[in-house]
Formats: structure tokens, C-alpha cells, sequence
């Protein structure tokens, strides 16, 4: 009898320590389909993206015995003859067109000519077998004598490394010197800051008017009966079942030159001509507004309904004026709704490419605009994965300052 009662508590231990395993493994079993979704459709592609924008395989994988002729090179006197053998043997070496035309598409991004050079000695190849270094270099020149420049021999040792920080550097306006110091790029090429900053001024006023429209009509819909704020949450939610597409393609009909925006204020007398709303920087704004709005309603809403509303009429019975009430009161109460609707919003304005491309001008767009020019036109991966990674750096930087932010705001409170 005494040996059963000590193990008892042993066995009952021991069970309870299968049942959790077995618990920890039913939970994790139920959240796995979901991790491997995300690992597939967001992790993967994310870390695709940031390898893409460091990497550089088109020059050190095709020129494999330039680029090693190349890495004893100074980059200020003139190549050395082994380098025209070597780059003329990989050019032989070279089984298919599309990957001669990769070269050159790399190649010419550094410098303006390359594509034809490297394409017309790709298609004149192979030279005969038994000439020595000079005579190929000979035979080189005489083919195009481009090859005597310096700045294509630099080019091509410059993306020797299957890994380089060019695309991330050119994406913020600074670029590697032939000694492979940083600098930035010439005041005529920078862009890429410029677009950034515009990216930011743009996605900040419409985060500003989205707050000014939707904190008053949050208010109002948390002040109805259930009931009723349903029934106009329905039209708040419209827009999420309705194609951006379709969406912005209907402001083009709204702004143009005889849409029906301007033909009310013709008819009104307000304006004397049609007033420009399309194709420039206003068209945008009143677009991105309209489609963003409910994601800043529905935060302040979610908010605006928890605050107890008893707490501004105590304010009033105490002595304070409904207004000084509204904005010492209530309104701070609020803040972690602005906060997120604010951030979501602004995240959102960021990557937007459909609308500002219909309804704005070449200085309205902004830098999703060129992510996909980069993928669709110039076939240029590297920097289009290099303009998405500042983008995405972006988002982890504001997402960061938020969560900052509102930790502070916690402990003060």
C-alpha cells in the first residue's frame, strides 16, 4: 500500500507532462498550414528580394577569366593583352544569345554603348584558334576600336563580384568611384532621393487629409445607435469592393477637363474655365484620399467606441466648455487610433503605383511607379529589388517608431 501511494504522484506528473506535449503539439499542428503560407508567399519572396538587390551574376558568371585577368588591373592604364584573350574566350564560351544580351543590358547600365559593343563582338565571334594575345586584342580593335576606352574595361572589373552594394547605392543617389570609394552620383543623375522624398510628401498629405475627414465622421458614426452606425459603416466599406482600378478610372472621368466636377462648378458660376484636376499632383491626392479613408475610419471608430462618453459630460459639469473639453478629454483618448489609422495609411500611400500612373504626371510619380518600370521595361531585377528594399526599409522604420511611440506613451500613461 505504501508503494502504490508514492508513485501515484510520479505517474500523475508524468501524464500531466504528456497531456501539455501533446497539447503544444495539437496547437502547433493547427498554426502550421498557416506558418508554411507565410513562409511561402511572404518570407521567400521578401528574402528573394533583398538577395536580388545585392546581387550581381551577369559579369561574374559570363566573364569569368576577364574578371580575373581584371582583379590585377590598376583601372588607369591600359588593359593588359591576356585580358582581350580572356574576354574574347568567354565571349566563345558564351552558349546562348540571352545571356550575351543579359551582359550587355548590365554592362550598358553602367555605361552608354555597351549593349551594341558587347552584342556586335558576341556575333563576329570566334576569332581563330591559334592567335596569340596581341593579335586578338588586334583583331578586337580593328572589329570596334571602343575596345581601347577605358571606362568599358572598368565597367566590366568594376562587376567582377557576384555581390555588390551598387543597386542599393544607386537607389539613394550614391554610386561606387572607379577605386570603389563611395560618392554621390552626378547632381544630374541623382533622381532616386528626389522620387523618395516625393514618395514621402505625397503619402503625408494624404495621411493628413485622411485624418481631417475621417476623425470628425468617426466621431459622428461612434455617436449613433448600433443600428444605425452599421447601416453607414456599409458605406464607408464600399470602396473595399470596388477594384482600385475601376476606382481611379472613374476619378478620370470626375476630373477632367468636361467631367462632371468641373461642368457643377461652370454651371454654378463658381469658375470662369475648367479647373486643372487631372494629370497632376491634385488628381492624385483627391484619388489616394478616397481609397485609403476607410482604412483610417476604421481604426478611430474602433477607438472612438470605448471611450465611455459620460467622461466629456463631467468635463462640462465641472466647468470646462464643450470644446476645450472635446480637445483636453476626449480627444487624447483617441490618439492610439489616429496613431495606427495614421501609420496604416501613410504605410498603404507608400507603395501605391495604379493611381498615381492614370491620374498624375511625370512629376507625380511616385517610387512604386519606377519598381515596376525597372521590372516591365529596362528587365533591370537588381535595381527594382534595390528600390523595393528602401521601400520596405521604409515601412520597418516607420512600423518601428510607431511601436516606439506608443511603448512611451504607455509608460507615461
Amino acid at each position: 500500500m505504501t508503494v502504490a501511494t508514492t508513485l501515484i504522484p510520479g505517474n500523475l506528473a508524468a501524464q500531466l507532462r504528456r497531456s501539455q506535449r501533446r497539447k503544444k503539439v495539437f496547437a502547433i499542428s493547427l498554426t502550421l498550414p498557416l506558418l508554411i503560407f507565410l513562409l511561402a508567399t511572404f518570407i521567400v519572396p521578401i528574402g528573394a528580394l533583398l538577395m536580388r538587390a545585392v546581387e550581381n551574376p551577369e559579369v561574374a558568371s559570363t566573364l569569368a577569366q576577364t574578371v580575373k585577368v581584371l582583379d590585377k588591373w590598376d583601372r588607369t592604364s591600359n588593359p593588359p593583352d591576356e585580358a582581350y584573350a580572356a574576354l574574347a574566350t568567354d565571349f566563345a564560351h558564351i552558349a546562348e544569345q540571352s545571356d550575351a544580351g543579359n551582359l550587355a543590358r548590365r554592362l550598358n547600365s553602367e555605361i552608354s554603348g555597351a549593349r551594341s559593343l558587347v552584342m556586335g563582338t558576341f556575333r563576329a565571334l570566334p576569332f581563330p584558334a591559334d592567335l596569340n594575345p596581341a593579335q586578338v586584342k588586334a583583331h578586337m580593335l580593328e572589329l570596334d576600336p571602343r575596345w581601347a576606352e577605358l571606362d568599358y574595361w572598368r565597367a566590366i572589373a568594376k562587376n567582377g563580384s557576384r555581390w555588390t552594394p551598387d543597386y542599393l547605392l544607386a537607389s539613394v543617389d550614391l554610386k561606387r568611384d572607379i577605386q570603389g570609394e563611395i560618392v554621390n552620383v552626378d547632381p544630374e543623375s541623382a533622381a532616386f532621393f528626389k522620387i523618395l522624398m516625393r514618395t514621402f510628401s505625397v503619402s503625408a498629405v494624404v495621411t493628413v487629409f485622411c485624418l481631417l475627414l475621417g476623425y470628425p465622421l468617426a466621431y459622428w458614426l461612434s455617436t449613433l445607435t448600433p443600428r444605425q452606425a452599421n447601416i453607414l459603416m456599409i458605406l464607408v466599406l464600399v470602396p473595399f469592393w470596388t477594384s482600385v482600378l475601376v476606382r481611379s478610372a472613374a476619378w478620370i472621368v470626375l476630373l477632367q477637363t468636361n467631367g462632371v466636377i468641373n461642368r457643377f462648378f461652370l454651371d454654378l458660376g463658381l469658375i470662369n474655365e475648367p479647373l486643372p484636376l487631372l494629370f497632376n499632383r491634385v488628381g492624385v491626392i483627391i484619388a489616394m484620399v478616397h481609397i485609403l479613408l476607410p482604412f483610417m475610419i476604421l481604426p478611430l471608430y474602433s477607438v472612438m467606441k470605448s471611450v465611455p462618453p459620460t467622461y466629456l459630460r463631467a468635463a462640462v459639469s465641472l466647468g470646462s466648455s464643450p470644446l476645450a473639453a472635446f480637445f483636453r478629454v476626449y480627444m487624447p483618448q483617441t490618439f492610439p487610433g489616429m496613431g495606427a489609422g495614421g501609420l496604416l495609411v501613410f504605410i498603404l500611400s507608400i507603395g501605391y503605383y495604379v493611381t498615381p500612373a492614370l491620374l498624375g504626371g511625370p512629376d507625380d510619380q511616385m517610387l512604386s511607379y519606377y519598381i515596376a518600370q525597372y521590372t516591365n521595361v529596362t528587365v533591370n531585377w537588381g535595381m527594382a529589388c534595390a528600390l523595393g528594399a528602401v521601400l520596405l526599409s521604409a515601412t520597418l522604420v516607420l512600423y518601428a517608431v510607431y511601436r516606439r511611440v506608443v511603448k512611451s506613451e504607455l509608460s507615461l500613461g
